[in-house]
């Protein structure tokens, strides 16, 4: 993958950039010793790596603020970091730009029960949300499987989803507004602690744009009451492709579970090797989880237990207690730490209409024998949200090559059944340069021109979302 050519000058005036930077932060919340800002020279797409020029760590929206009027007037890039849990290179750095992190912005700001919002700092972690409300019986919906690390401010840039979206929705269904700091380090207020604001929705411009038009520094987000009860059925199948339909089926009936998770033989392999959750030895499985009252669930249960019958499951697995629930999501839960004992992979994110699974499983396996890469599936089939994990070994000249050849094939097929490249883990450098497979050079500059006026002189988060040699001509101009 091609990284910009670094700005000399800015290089050149690192120290006085340091300098301005240290001025307006306490001690400690500039880091550039070049030691130090290894740790901040990838984020979980590992496979490339780019030490920034610093890294800061504000603490309030005033500090990032100053920070940013700074680097606007130095004319420095600036990549938002959140936990640097971003499987896309989200918060990949270039060696002229300032890392700004904020993982000290993480208080929570407002709690407001009778009207069902909490306004937090955008550090704070999505886990933590939830933390800060369940004793009053609410909870935060969205649920990556990094919840327990990754950031609200990574949330709303990627408009992440989790487990759970199928019922609930993704980011973008639960934010209700936030307060953002612009290039040039003005701040300003989007949508508020109710249903709709007025005018252009500029909220739903924000949520989803990876860092691309400023930064959000706190957010107000919907909690909801917490469902009376929720239970599982976990059912094995001998193919990919049947456990698709199985899927397909339950979506057209009409019924709407909390959840549809699915897994294929390597994930559940890794998984009971790795966490023992006693899983069935099959091709596939899947996790349907509903809730509601145990009147409700019962009736939902039945009629997914009845559909799965059609499809002639190797096992039928329904849960009679919360041990057993746990039990029932310990390996899908476990999956991704699972699967990194096994070697080295890339994590896609690709999503398509739930009636093409079967058609795309397929295709993904005769994929995996014609490049000679083992994938592992395991993802929200409910919503079409898919995570193949491509296997590779990044100590093998070429195995990476040939892994994202095999990763572009997967997301262009799912652009050609009708899905598009991302679900919830955005764009970043990842699929870049798989944009134009997606849209056209019309739609591209639709949204090249919403980019002008955010951010003319294209400072924030440099080298992402759009193919390189556009966003150079950009900075160019």
């Amino acid at each position: 993958m091609q990284m910009p050519t670094p700005n000399a000058a800015i290089l050149a005036r690192k120290d006085q950039i340091v300098k301005r930077l240290q001025s307006v932060l306490p001690e400690g919340a500039v880091v550039h010793d070049p030691f130090e800002t290894r740790a901040y020279e990838c984020d979980a797409l590992t496979a490339y790596k780019c030490p920034p020029l610093c890294a800061v760590l504000p603490a309030s929206t005033a500090e990032v603020s100053a920070v940013m009027r700074i680097c606007h007037e130095e004319g420095v890039p600036v990549v938002p970091r959140g936990a640097g849990t971003s499987l896309a290179g989200g918060a990949l750095p270039t060696a002229d730009s300032v890392i700004l992190g904020v993982a000290r912005l993480n208080d929570v700001l407002e709690t407001d029960f009778a009207n069902r919002i909490i306004r937090v700092q955008s550090g704070r972690t999505n886990l933590s949300v939830t933390g800060a409300v369940e004793e009053e019986g609410f909870f935060y919906a969205p649920d990556p499987s990094s919840q327990l690390a990754c950031a609200i401010a990574g949330n709303i840039a990627m408009n992440s989803g989790g487990a759970h979206c199928l019922k609930y929705g993704v980011t973008t269904n639960n934010l209700m507004g936030v307060t953002m700091v612009m290039a040039d380090g003005e701040v300003v207020e989007i949508g508020g602690a109710h249903l709709d604001a007025g005018g252009l929705d500029l909220l739903g411009l924000i949520c989803g744009s990876e860092g691309q038009l400023g930064i959000v520094t706190e957010a107000t987000l919907r909690i909801l009451a917490k469902p009376e009860g929720a239970r599982p059925v976990l059912v094995g199948f001998d193919s990919n492709e049947v456990a698709g339909h199985c899927v397909s089926d339950i979506i057209k009936s009409g019924i709407l579970p909390v959840a549809i998770e699915f897994m294929d033989r390597p994930c559940i392999r890794a998984t009971e090797a790795f966490a023992g959750a006693g899983y069935p030895d099959c091709e596939a499985l899947l996790i349907i989880e509903v809730e509601g009252s145990e009147a409700e669930i019962d009736d939902q249960l039945s009629r997914i237990v009845e559909i799965a019958k059609r499809h002639n499951p190797v096992e039928l697995r329904e849960s009679t207690s919360a041990e057993e629930s746990a039990k029932i999501w310990l390996g899908r839960k476990s999956a991704f730490g699972a699967m990194g004992q096994i070697n080295d992979y890339m994590c896609l994110d690709g999503t398509i209409p739930v009636s093409e699974l079967p058609l795309v499983l397929r295709r993904i396996g005769e994929m995996s024998k014609e490049y000679g890469l083992d994938v592992g599936n395991v993802f929200h089939a409910g919503d079409g949200n898919m995570h193949p994990l491509i296997l590779f070994d990044a100590n093998k000249p070429g195995d990476l090559e040939k892994c994202e050849a095999f990763g572009a094939d997967i997301l262009k097929l799912c652009v050609e059944v009708g899905g598009c490249l991302t679900g919830e883990h955005g764009v970043g450098v990842e699929k870049r340069d798989l944009m134009v497979s997606q849209y056209n050079q019309s739609d591209l500059e639709i949204q090249l021109a919403v980019k002008d006026v955010f951010d003319p002189d294209w400072l924030m988060n440099p080298a992402k979302v759009f193919p390189l040699s556009t966003t150079e001509t950009r900075r160019a101009s």
